[in-house]
This record gives C-alpha cells, sequence and structure tokens, in this order.
C-alpha cells in the first residue's frame, strides 16, 4: 500500500506540475516527440494504448507493467532522407521485471546525430572550424500495477543539447544546453469488457523545465505532449491475430502556424485557438500469422493525420516484422500524402529495430496480442 501511494503522489505531481507550464513559443528538442521503433512507426505512429513491448517506456510507461521477463530493442533510421544530409537517430530500450518489487524498470537512450557544421565569420565564408550537433535523451523508469487491470508507469530523463561546441565571435551562450524531464502514464486492460481484448492508455510526457541556450529570458519549453489512445484485438485464434489500434496526441505549448508579410521587415504570426485542429490524430492496424513458440510474422499498416495549420504533417506508414525464438526483427516505411508529397523530407522514412526478448509469458488475456 505504501509503494502504490508513492507513485499516486508522485504521479499527481507530475499531472500537476503541466498545469503550471507556460506555454509560449515553440518546443525546444523536438527529437523527443520522434517514434522511436519501428513496429509503432509502422502502425501510422500510434501506440499509446498497445504499447506491449520494450517501446512502451516512449509510448505509454504503464504498459510496461503487464509485461514480464526482459528485452532489449534496438532501432536505427537515417532521418530526412530527402535532405540528403546525413542525420540519423538511434534508440536503444530496455525492460526487467523484477518479482521483489512487483513491477518493471526499464531504460532508454535515445541519440539524434545532426551531423558536420562549419563555423563561418561574420567577415565572409572563410570556414574557421567544424563542430558536430546532437541531442541525447537518457530514459529511466518503473511502473507496476495498481489492480489486474490497472497500470501506471513513470519516467525520468536527461536531456543533453550540444547544437554547437562554441560561441561564435560576439554571441551570448555555448549553444549546448540540458535539462530533465518526466513521463506519466496509465494503462486499463479490463479483463471483462470485450473478453479482455481492449485496452486505453494515457501518457503525458516531456513535463519539465525550459530548455536554455543562450540565458533563461530566452528559454524554450520542452515538447509536453499529452496522448491517449486504445488497442482492440479484432479476433485471435492459433495462428492469427489482429488488432486496430488508435492515438490522440496534443502539444501542450503553442504550436505556431504564420507566413512572412510582403513588407520583408515584418513577420506576422497567427496562433489558431482551434482545439481540435491542434490535435494530432494516428492509427493503424497489425496481423500477425504464427504461434508464439514458433516463426511468427507480421504485417502493418496505418495513417497519421495533422492539421494544415499546425504542420500539415499527413502520412501512411507500412510495416512489417517476424519473430523467431528470442529474437524479433521489424521495419517501417513512411510514404507522404499530398501535393508536395514528392519533395516532402518524411517521404521515404525508412526505420529499423532489432527486439531480444527473455523469460516473457506471453500476453493471452490483457487487451492486446503479445505479438513479439
Amino acid at each position: 500500500m505504501k509503494r502504490i501511494s508513492i507513485i499516486m503522489s508522485v504521479f499527481a505531481l507530475m499531472l500537476g506540475y503541466v498545469n503550471q507550464i507556460n506555454a509560449q513559443g515553440e518546443a525546444a528538442v523536438p527529437f523527443l516527440l520522434l517514434a522511436p521503433d519501428s513496429r509503432h512507426a509502422g502502425l501510422g505512429e500510434a501506440g499509446t494504448g498497445l504499447a506491449d513491448n520494450s517501446s512502451a517506456i516512449f509510448w505509454n510507461p504503464a504498459g510496461i507493467a503487464f509485461q514480464t521477463g526482459s528485452e532489449v530493442g534496438i532501432t536505427h533510421a537515417n532521418w530526412l532522407p530527402q535532405f540528403n544530409l546525413d542525420l540519423s537517430y538511434d534508440y536503444v530500450t530496455y525492460r526487467q521485471y523484477i518479482e521483489d518489487i512487483d513491477g518493471s524498470v526499464t531504460a532508454s537512450l535515445t541519440y539524434m546525430n545532426y551531423g558536420e557544421f562549419q563555423r563561418t565569420s561574420s567577415s565572409g565564408p572563410e570556414v574557421i572550424s567544424t563542430f558536430n550537433s546532437f541531442d541525447i535523451g537518457a530514459t529511466v523508469g518503473y511502473a507496476t500495477k495498481l489492480t489486474d487491470d490497472i497500470g501506471l508507469g513513470v519516467n525520468f530523463r536527461f536531456i543533453y543539447s550540444n547544437l554547437s561546441d562554441q560561441p561564435t565571435e560576439n554571441e551570448v551562450g555555448s549553444g549546448v544546453a540540458s535539462t530533465v524531464s518526466f513521463d506519466a502514464g496509465a494503462m486499463w486492460r479490463p479483463e471483462d469488457f470485450l473478453d479482455g481484448n481492449f485496452s486505453l492508455g494515457l501518457n503525458i510526457s516531456n513535463i519539465g523545465p525550459k530548455i536554455s541556450y543562450i540565458d533563461q529570458a530566452q528559454a524554450d519549453p520542452l515538447p509536453t505532449n499529452a496522448r491517449i489512445g486504445f488497442a482492440y484485438r479484432v479476433f485471435q485464434d492459433d495462428y492469427n491475430s489482429f488488432t486496430v489500434l488508435g492515438d490522440m496526441s496534443k502539444l501542450l505549448v503553442n504550436k505556431k502556424s504564420g507566413v512572412i508579410s510582403g513588407d520583408t521587415t515584418t513577420t506576422t504570426f497567427a496562433v489558431s485557438n482551434d482545439f481540435m485542429k491542434s490535435i494530432e490524430f494516428s492509427g493503424g492496424a497489425e496481423y500477425w500469422y504464427g504461434r508464439p513458440e514458433d516463426f511468427m510474422f507480421a504485417v502493418r499498416a496505418g495513417y497519421f493525420y495533422e492539421d494544415p495549420d499546425f504542420g500539415a504533417r499527413n502520412f501512411m506508414t507500412f510495416g512489417a516484422g517476424i519473430k523467431y525464438d528470442l529474437y524479433g526483427f521489424d521495419f517501417s516505411y513512411i510514404s507522404t500524402v499530398g501535393s508536395n508529397s514528392e519533395n516532402h523530407p518524411l517521404d521515404g522514412t525508412l526505420r529499423f529495430s532489432l527486439v531480444i526478448g527473455w523469460d516473457t509469458v506471453p500476453q493471452t488475456k490483457p487487451g492486446l496480442p503479445r505479438g513479439i
């Protein structure tokens, strides 16, 4: 009971902090919002209600509470391939169920590499030096069940952002910043509703103080994000399983839309107050063939929609996966939609993930199939 009280207190403090966020301007360190694993990336970047492998530390840490055994996941992606800028994204995650604490501990490391940049002087194009720019997020977490149907999870994260290695000429600040953030998630997987084939999740991520590269007066908020999602296993037999899922997410900082006016000396921004326009919608479907103790094969598809006034990301996703013994391999592909889809920087993005799990017990009754 004491353990549950502590978790509930931490959860309440995190949720209360969201109400104090000064949501001004664009969020910094947006790499924290990128879908980190190939499986969920192939499902339209939805996963808050699914969250049934180690990547749940991102989608909904409470999903870890329903998992047993141990698992390691590794993801790599060449980011924004249309730009040909040698950008890359890497993600490693680990979870471990510990019976003595009646829960699981988790950890993840996110590395976003922006490549090499050249520093020039204000007097001309002469190159003074070169430097590498990158972001790192290191996360640890804990998840446990409050009841057979309800799980909670919390994360603590350290963020290090290296946009420049030193100030240039008379610039103030070093271009390097660090801060911390928290996540809080809840999962409901009722055993007596829809024959135990439904789950509902809520996750609020990246709750924390602003990050400053120059001085505190010019600090930017973290990309605090609220997600709610569901997963429903439509059917399952000895060899087949089919699941659908959907998410809604909202960035809890202002997302600005604007255009440069005809007068080149001024810039006009219009901030929409339309709540529904600021919500991102994503969903997908996953089909598995095979048995958990043997070879399994999966195909996935999904769709992601963002209003044109709030980013205009609009793409279809596809993916596939295989699982044999301890090992699983997944990949996903993004195909953008719209008049400028062929030149969209996300078009053609591929992610590859390797998952290794051991001492796990297949989930046959909770709201979704174990899958991998």
